[in-house]
């Protein structure tokens, strides 16, 4: 949760230059929905011959993955898994719940240059 909380709020100077870079560059952010449609095509492409079975994900660069094929873990055990012996992060769904359902959901983000994904599902297609 600290992690959660460290990457994603941002200071207010910082805040203010990215307000002024987007009215300075207005097609920057016009361009990141292709750019992240391309990221998430190559990644689910790349793991669709995995044992994961992907669940569609639309407006964000994170993409979920059901690995009840895989492990009857649940989802923080098999997560950190992932991150520890395999080498491959992932987030567990049920975080975000205060009284999680019974599901085998992790979420792999995919705002990555290209090589990474190809390493990451390289390693995730040997589970």
């Amino acid at each position: 949760k600290v992690h959660q909380f460290m990457q994603f709020c941002v200071v207010s100077p910082i805040q203010y230059a990215l307000a002024d870079f987007m009215v300075s560059d207005p097609q920057h952010y016009l361009e990141l929905p292709a750019f992240y449609q391309a990221k998430r095509d190559l990644f689910c492409e790349l793991l669709k011959p995995s044992r994961f079975e992907l669940v569609p994900a639309r407006s964000t660069y994170f993409q979920l993955a059901d690995y009840g094929a895989i492990s009857s873990n649940t989802d923080t055990e098999f997560a950190n898994h992932l991150t520890r012996e395999v080498g491959v992060a992932a987030i567990p769904v049920s975080v975000f719940y205060e009284d999680p359902p019974a599901q085998t959901l992790v979420r792999f983000c995919f705002a990555k240059d290209n090589a990474t994904l190809e390493r990451a599902v390289e390693t995730l297609r040997r589970i």
